[in-house]
């Protein structure tokens, strides 16, 4: 039934891509033949749980794998999931270049507006991907966004280099840490550099428009210490005009192991960069020249530091607690003109200068604890496995926005006095407090098929007090509390020792957020009874291997419903932001990967793979309560697709690696998207809203590695110089349509010592 699904979906597909139609063909015909034969051969060969025990390390083969059924203290037995190996990827990590690192990943949404690789902004299926505001995202399990329910916008994302891999967890295994609709997004670093006291790795990379990224880093292991610390800056001027950058990170890391039972893990982290806004631009000067730029007056800064305090205590094989304590203190940091892109920055001979610049600032400070267990029991003559967590978080932004700044260029965030004494024109403090708990139980009912049923609380309060302009009526102070039980289930059934489908279900959870919340001005309205966001998550699908990984796939459907969208309608002549609508994703996801050269198996020092990661994404409105709406046809939002969520996702690639030498062509094609609900194909009058047409692009990178010590990378992004956007703003970093990168080139030489 899946095969006829893709068939159904291929042919959909723009002319663009009907030619890469064969290969999945190819792909496809060639999974169900070595299916059949793998069956027949492995038939009797069944993981149970007899066979799972909590690993130290995730020790796998490939850039790309699945979770093992239990990990630490978590449960991944049917839950959908990838991780990402860096170690064994040759895209280019010296600007956190997402579409090649993310490449194997289906259905992953990515905006691309900012070459610096300084912020990650990534969804899936339909969901918005601005600054991945949809997942929960962390660093070693430890929060790492601005205020997980407020504002959960990711400012900071760690450089790649120092990574040891990226975790990706969606569905009912997402209930294990939040109840975000996107999932789980963990950064997970490196925690030493071998087994020797004193070891030494370096990377530095040149590339266009003067960047300059090095990597330095130091670690080891001294009897039960392991220790690994790093170094990281990187800068440039980038493409654009008016966009240069440069960012700074420095992290330390260690774990002491005290026996076999208790260990004790910590980290701090902490990054700085500056970065100037080159601002959007009209379809027009994006049509003519993208480099131009209409502000060189705007700037963006988020100096950013977390820590975190693990203890783990594993009283037996069979169980296993971790205490995590963790801790966020952070601004974020603009000022710039900010009207829109047809409003030029000039000089204004009335006040014999330009015009004072808007200053806004939020500061985080965000604590918080998370005790985790994992117990492995006998239940009926089988394994089963029982997995807990109770949460307790606050999360406390003081946002100071309006500030009257300077008038020069440069990056300053000083305030010019005002006449009535105060600093900002909207003030305001923000809240939450959350205490969580979640349990889940993975149950063996066959040799084959396991059910893991999940319940998890929330207790949410939150509460916005301040003022949004200096007059009486501007006095804003929402409070409000709420609880709720969000269920899962996933299921797994091994069709193989080699490859099983998996199931699940879970329910997902938006409280609304700060900026929901706060009026934009006097005149606006907010619902009193605005409602948090719900809905649910479900897929299904078959994933796995055969013959020792000579075919990896994963393919499956899936169906996300979310309820409750949140907008602004006109109610007695006034603005009125209420719920007003809901939506449903549905499509499938896909990955086939191929090692051709194990079919040649009498060629044993060159490998060659091919793989292809396609997604179909049909999200639409099914709901649209605005009463504006109801006697006017054209303007209703009911079956209108939901903006920047493209219908078709394809990225294929080949690899070739020969000893020491690995090189890889990657292809991305992206549909086109709509940037407002409306579906509007022209611009606005502020270029804001428009599609945005589809794009390929064509990156090439290789990597070298001498003697176990040395490493040459090298490449080109965007071999063709496509020019294309994927996103219009509305606000930072500048209003209108923001272009992405053009053909770049890298070279970086590292070493291990």
């Amino acid at each position: 039934m899946w095969y006829f699904t893709i068939q159904h979906c291929l042919l959909t597909l723009p002319h663009q891509i009907l030619m890469m139609k064969t290969a999945i063909y190819t792909l496809v015909i060639l999974f169900i033949f070595q299916l059949n034969e793998l069956h027949a051969q492995d038939s009797s060969r069944v993981k149970t749980t007899d066979d799972v025990i909590l690993l130290e390390g995730l020790k796998q083969k490939g850039d790309l794998f699945r979770m093992p059924t239990i990990f630490g203290t978590d449960i991944f037995s049917g839950k959908k999931n990838e991780v990402i190996s860096l170690g064994a990827s040759t895209a280019d990590l010296s600007t956190n270049n997402t579409r090649q690192i993310f490449a194997k990943v289906p259905g992953l949404s990515i905006w691309e507006n900012d070459g610096s690789g300084i912020q990650t902004s990534i969804a899936t299926r339909g969901l918005s991907p601005n600054r991945s505001w949809e997942f929960n995202v962390r660093q070693n399990g430890a929060d790492i966004s601005s205020e997980v329910f407020g504002y959960p916008e990711a400012y900071f994302t760690p450089p790649t280099e120092a990574l040891e891999r990226i975790e990706v967890v969606r569905g009912a295994g997402a209930l294990q840490y939040g109840p975000q609709f996107g999932g789980l997004l963990n950064y997970v670093t490196k925690k030493q550099l071998g087994t020797k006291p004193l070891s030494i790795e370096s990377a530095q990379t040149i590339g266009s428009y003067g960047l300059f990224n090095s990597y330095n880093a130091i670690g080891g292991q001294l009897k039960k210490l392991k220790y690994y610390a790093y170094l990281h800056h990187r800068n440039a001027d980038s493409w654009r005009e008016n966009s240069g950058y440069k960012t700074q990170t420095a992290a330390l890391n260690f774990t002491y192991e005290f026996n076999k039972k208790w260990q004790l893990n910590g980290e701090y982290t902490h990054m700085n960069y500056i970065s100037q806004q080159a601002g959007g631009l009209t379809d027009a000067q994006f049509a003519t020249d993208a480099r131009q730029s209409g502000r060189a007056r705007n700037w963006f800064s988020t100096p950013w530091n977390t820590a975190s305090l693990t203890l783990q205590y594993r009283p037996s094989k069979q169980t296993t607690f971790t205490l995590r304590s963790f801790s966020i203190l952070a601004q974020r940091n603009s000022v710039g003109f900010t009207s829109a892109i047809t409003v030029a920055d000039t000089f204004n001979t009335a006040i014999g200068s330009y015009n004072p610049r808007q200053v806004d600032r939020d500061f985080y400070q965000n604590y918080g604890m998370e005790l985790r267990g994992l117990h492995q029991y006998n239940l009926f003559n089988r394994k089963s496995v029982l997995s807990g967590g109770l949460r307790i978080y606050s999360g406390q932004t003081s946002r100071k926005q309006k500030g009257s700044g300077s008038t020069g260029s440069d990056y300053n965030i000083e305030l010019s006095p005002q006449p009535n004494g105060l600093d900002y024109a909207r003030s305001l403090n923000l809240s939450t407090f959350n205490v969580a708990a979640f349990v889940e139980n993975m149950f063996q009912l066959t040799n084959k098929l396991t059910l893991t049923p999940g319940v998890r609380y929330e207790w949410i309060q939150s509460s916005i007090d301040g003022y949004i302009n200096t007059s009486a009526s501007g006095n804003v102070n929402d409070a409000r509390s709420r609880q709720l039980l969000l269920v899962g289930l996933g299921a797994e059934y091994a069709c193989t020792d080699l490859s099983n489908i998996y199931a699940n279900f879970s329910q997902g959870f938006r409280p609304v957020l700060f900026s929901e919340l706060t009026p934009s001005a006097t005149t606006d309205v907010v619902d009193p009874d605005l409602k948090d966001a719900s809905g649910y998550n479900a897929d299904i699908g078959f994933r796995g291997s055969i013959k020792q990984q000579l075919l990896k796939f994963d393919v499956g459907v899936f169906r996300l419903f979310y309820d409750n969208r949140i907008g602004t309608i006109s109610q007695n002549n006034a603005p009125y932001r209420t719920n007003i609508g809901a939506s449903v994703s549905q499509g499938i996801e896909s990955f086939v990967e191929l090692d051709v050269m194990k079919l040649l198996p009498q060629f044993t020092a060159l490998g060659i793979s091919i793989f292809t990661n396609y997604a179909y994404v049909d999200a639409r409105y099914t709901r649209w309560d605005n009463p504006a709406t109801i006697n006017n046809p054209n303007t209703t939002l009911e079956g209108k697709r939901v903006e920047n969520a493209p219908a078709h996702i394809l990225r294929t690639g080949l690899s070739i690696k020969y000893k020491g030498f690995a090189a890889t062509v990657q292809s991305n094609y992206v549909s086109a998207v709509f940037t407002d609900a409306l579906n509007t194909i022209e611009p606005n009058t502020t270029f804001t809203t428009g599609q945005l047409p589809a794009y390929q692009l064509l990156d090439f990178n290789m990597t070298y590695a001498f003697k176990e010590v040395y490493q040459f990378r090298a490449g080109i992004n965007n071999l063709t110089n496509e020019m294309y956007a994927t996103r219009r703003a509305g606000g930072y970093p500048g209003p209108g349509i923001l272009p992405g990168t053009p053909r770049t080139f890298y070279l970086s030489i590292g070493l291990k010592l």
